[in-house]
């Protein structure tokens, strides 16, 4: 992919619908851990807040400023991170990042939704943005794992 043409592809109205629809918008009032990431390439940022019961994640709420395609990949992680594991978010990273970087297939279920960003593949620029939900929430679940240890 290369060109104006390819820029509007990959902006397309499927991303565009779920930049417009991120679901867990309210921040948690009393969550077990809260992380803030940043892409420096692109200032897009990605605010996660969780509150954790046995393991999984019971209440999810974040704060998105990022470009359409940070955006897009917040919204398929806001619909399914409820009820996951921490290693049921892990894989769901590292299988992004395999798909964007590797050429690898895309997320399992439930974050198969993230198949959306395949065209964005090509823009290398654009990883960091699309990957903060999910650094941000996993990075969330180890906070609240090692507290709970503590």
């Amino acid at each position: 992919m290369s060109g104006e043409s390819d820029l509007i592809k990959l902006y397309s109205t499927r991303i565009l619908a779920l930049a417009a629809d991120i679901p867990h918008l309210d921040r948690l009032e009393s969550p077990s851990a809260t992380v803030k990431k940043r892409s420096p390439l692109c200032g897009s940022a990605v605010t996660v807040d969780i509150y954790v019961e046995d393991g999984r994640i019971a209440e999810f709420g974040q704060d998105v400023k990022a470009c359409a395609l940070g955006q897009a990949s917040a919204a398929v992680v806001g619909a399914h991170v409820v009820g996951r594991s921490l290693e049921e978010v892990e894989t769901a990273r590292d299988q992004l990042k395999a798909m964007l970087t590797q050429n690898g297939p895309v997320p399992d279920a439930p974050f198969d939704g993230l198949e959306v960003l395949q065209p964005a593949r090509e823009f290398k620029n654009r990883h960091a943005s699309i990957m903060l939900a999910l650094e941000a929430t996993l990075e969330a679940m180890q906070t609240a794992a090692k507290e709970q240890c503590a």
